[in-house]
């Protein structure tokens, strides 16, 4: 939206600089984007006089002229009709750049005499169109700036241009009065009354509108004058300034009148050639699909089913809400015109101006919203200024359907500016703005005026309120304590578990990772997922078409691609979710390492070595340990299929109580995900650690004994397939008070044992509390041991 000083100044009575206007209209949420000082490209013209003007001797249309200026005299050489003695002009003196033409002005010879600058037209400095002569000033003395003239004797020509961005919850800002009613609101002015139509029709409208029962929800309402023997030509000088000011080119006054208004009231308008009104009857309707029309932009439109047009006894005349057409278009040549303004729907007409492809600035307000109530008077002001400069007879207004009904109220709670802004503003002082920025007010209900269709509520009226007082002024202030002392932890147990694994982890020398949680239908097969439960929709593509079922396949995929660039030694690791099911909830937090390649890069001393399972178990277990997870677990088999069958181990608590799962991936899983090499890896549930009995921040006391510990070894022969676990739990339990640890240290297969027999030795660590023991309780615990284990296992103590 584009404007300049003075435009303002019609509607706001200020004395405020540029600089305080355009804060103000930022810090009322209407961000100004640029401020163009029109005089700053005339600064370098003066004035000069004509002291004499004698004919070219080799040119008759040329005149050697003497120019007084502040430089002396200077001789000139000027082919303009008016070049004469004793006028004041504009001189460009050599070195002046002159933007009309894009040129800088030199010393040049013309035909043989040297000329020493140049006096200006109105075009040659984009002042007007007016190029026939040499500019004449009326007064002025010589030196004098030329821009410094123009600011006492004709402001609209050097005036400030202002360009604010709009928002689309703020379509009264698309005319200079709105923008003047938020400046006044702030105190920046005060307002100047609105002019008041006072129009009377002489005779009756000849043309009749009517509006399509099917198309009352496109344009409710539709208004309409005739005004005959108008005289269409230029503009008023004025008028022409205003609009070439802010990047419009004048056209013809019929036309200008409708761009006014449409910038300064936000009331877009529409003249008709009454003359080309077939059958003097205009019709707004749907359109069936396949019609066409010439727009004024002189391009040809076909339009599609529904979209609103307004049509006469041959055809469609306009586009409703967004571009008249040719054929009833204004020229010169118009001696009666009919004037229309409608309502047309913001939906409607964006979506018709998007399917046609045009950006006209009837569309651009028409589907932000304007002022319905304002559409009557805003066709008699246009008429008014019609008649007043182009002459003509008014008929009397003709009427299709009815103006909206926008009137809505709500309640302006005073308090709820502390409680949703933080500043205190009185009463009086909310009830004065909300006054200014043209709310009628009833009690504490506050009438919404009808060029406001953004506010929608009682937070609406507390938002206005605030950016008239100005949120700058807010002042910080520390939130009150909920409780008194030492502020509770923010963080709940499993998110600093999660924390804790990260940082871990990365001590560890893992890179996170952090990747989609979507992933394609095959690799989340791999992991047992996949189903239709986790199927997404609306998949962003095709390799995104379902929710992970665990991290694993990113950090493989990431893997995979990391080597297909030369990198082969990875260590990556992710915390996030992962999804058992298509349903809020059915998600778990999981923790994922990977190790894919070497442990190093290569040694002379040999010390690199391809990663193996006992890297993961070490990197596991000191996640879980950092997580307070127990430090007595178990390792068991019958992890899912996508580990290797025996080359993997799950840390439990018990046979239901997983912690994790670490091991080798299968190799039919490294192969779908194209990963070289064997891959190992970890997952742990940091939801299944349990939690500390005692929240205190305090480890307990060192807990040691003072007695000597015994160690025990023994050998049992068992089957084959019985594993060094099940006989060293067996054994553990043997007396859970006195045995603190059970390791096995040797296994020794074939040789006198026979054919699926081995032979599993253990130590048993004894550490007595209440005394030392006896041969006699070592002796006890030792029977205990053997029959512990060989009730478990099957298996005999070696001799």
């Amino acid at each position: 939206m584009k404007f300049t000083l003075s435009w303002l100044k019609q509607h706001l009575d200020t004395d405020a600089s540029v600089d305080e206007i355009t804060y103000a209209l930022t810090d009322l949420g209407l961000e100004v984007e640029g401020v163009e000082d029109r005089g700053a490209k005339l600064a370098d013209f003066t004035i000069g006089k004509v002291i004499s003007a004698e004919k070219h001797p080799d040119a008759d249309r040329l005149r050697v002229c003497q120019v007084d200026t502040d430089e002396g005299m200077k001789q000139i050489i000027c082919g303009a009709p008016n070049a004469r003695e004793g006028i004041t002009v504009v001189v460009a003196k050599p070195g002046v750049y002159v933007p009309g033409i894009d040129t800088t002005i030199g010393v040049g010879k013309i035909r043989g005499i040297e000329s020493f600058g140049m006096m200006a037209s109105e075009r040659e400095m984009e002042l007007s169109e007016e190029h026939d002569g040499i500019i004449e000033l009326p007064s002025g003395e010589v030196g004098e700036r030329f821009v410094d003239w123009l600011a006492q004797n004709d402001p609209a020509k050097v005036d400030p241009m202002i360009e604010i961005a709009i928002t689309p919850n703020r379509p009264d800002a698309l005319g200079v009065r709105g923008i003047a009613l938020d400046l006044a609101a702030r105190g920046v002015g005060t307002m100047k009354p609105a002019p008041e139509p006072s129009l009377e029709g002489a005779f009756p409208c000849p043309v009749s509108v009517s509006i399509d029962d099917d198309t009352l929800d496109q344009c409710p309402v539709f208004f309409g004058r005739v005004i005959r023997g108008v005289t269409n030509g230029p503009s008023p000088a004025w008028l022409q300034d205003r609009l070439r000011a802010i990047g419009l080119r004048p056209i013809s006054f019929l036309v200008d009148v409708t761009n006014y208004f449409t910038f300064d009231r936000n009331r877009p308008l529409h003249v008709f050639d009454a003359d080309k009104i077939a059958g003097d009857t205009l019709r707004i309707h749907r359109a069936k699909g396949g019609e066409t029309l010439v727009g004024l932009d002189e391009k040809e439109y076909t339009f599609q089913p529904d979209m609103t047009l307004i049509s006469d006894a041959n055809g469609v005349e306009s586009i409703g809400g967004v571009m008249g057409g040719l054929p009833s278009g204004c020229t010169m040549d118009t001696v009666n015109v009919f004037v229309e303004a409608a309502y047309f729907d913001p939906v409607r007409t964006a979506y018709t101006g998007r399917a046609l492809k045009i950006n006209s600035d009837a569309r651009y307000r028409f589907e932000r919203g304007i002022d319905p109530a304002f559409t009557p008077k805003g066709l008699d002001l246009a008429c008014e200024m019609i008649v007043e400069h182009a002459g003509g007879e008014v008929s009397s207004r003709v009427q299709a359907g009815a103006i909206p009904d926008t009137s809505r109220a709500y309640r302006l709670d005073a308090a709820r500016v502390q409680s949703l802004v933080g500043m205190d503003i009185p009463e009086s002082e909310q009830r004065q703005t909300l006054t200014a920025l043209g709310f009628r007010l009833e009690g504490d209900m506050a009438h919404v005026p009808s060029w406001r269709p953004d506010v929608m509520g009682e937070a609406d009226l507390v938002e206005e309120v605030a950016r008239v007082a100005s949120l700058t002024k807010l002042q910080g202030r520390p939130l009150p304590r909920l409780t008194s002392g030492v502020p509770k932890p923010v963080m709940t147990p499993i998110q600093r578990r999660e924390q804790i694994a990260r940082r871990t982890a990365a001590a560890l020398g893992y890179n996170e990772c952090v990747t989609y949680s979507f992933i394609d239908q095959a690799a989340a097969a791999l992991f047992g997922g996949g189903d239709e439960a986790t199927r997404l929709e609306n998949p962003i593509s095709s390799d995104m078409s379902h929710m992970r079922p665990a991290l694993l396949p990113g950090l493989l995929q990431a893997a995979a691609r990391n080597q297909a660039r030369g990198f082969m030694d990875l260590a990556l690791f992710e915390v996030g979710p992962a999804f058992h099911g298509g349903e809020p909830g059915e998600q778990h937090l999981l923790i994922s390492g990977l190790l894919v390649g070497r442990t190093g890069p290569k040694d002379v001393h040999g010390a690199s070595r391809a990663v193996d399972v006992y890297d993961v178990k070490a990197d596991a277990e000191a996640v879980l340990s950092a997580m307070g997870a127990p430090v007595k677990v178990q390792i068991m088999r019958g992890a899912e299929g996508w580990w290797h069958p025996g080359r993997h181990g799950k840390i439990c608590l018990g046979p239901k109580k997983v912690l994790g799962v670490f091991g080798e991936l299968h190799p039919r899983v490294t192969e779908a995900m194209d990963i070289k090499g064997p891959a190992m890896a970890f997952t742990l549930w940091p939801a299944e650690i349990p939690m500390p009995r005692k929240a205190g921040a305090n480890k307990g006391a060192l807990d040691i004994s003072d007695l000597q510990a015994v160690e025990r070894d023994f050998a049992f022969v068992v089957d084959a397939e019985v594993e060094a676990l099940t006989l060293a739990n067996a054994a553990m339990g043997a007396d859970k008070a006195l045995i603190e640890d059970v390791r096995v240290f040797d296994e020794f297969i074939g040789g006198s044992l026979g054919e699926g027999k081995k032979s599993l030795a253990i130590t048993v660590r004894l550490q007595p509390r209440d005394g030392t023991l006896k041969d006699a309780d070592i002796e006890a615990v030792a029977a205990k041991v053997v029959e512990k284990v060989t009730k478990a296992t099957g298996g005999a103590l070696r001799g």
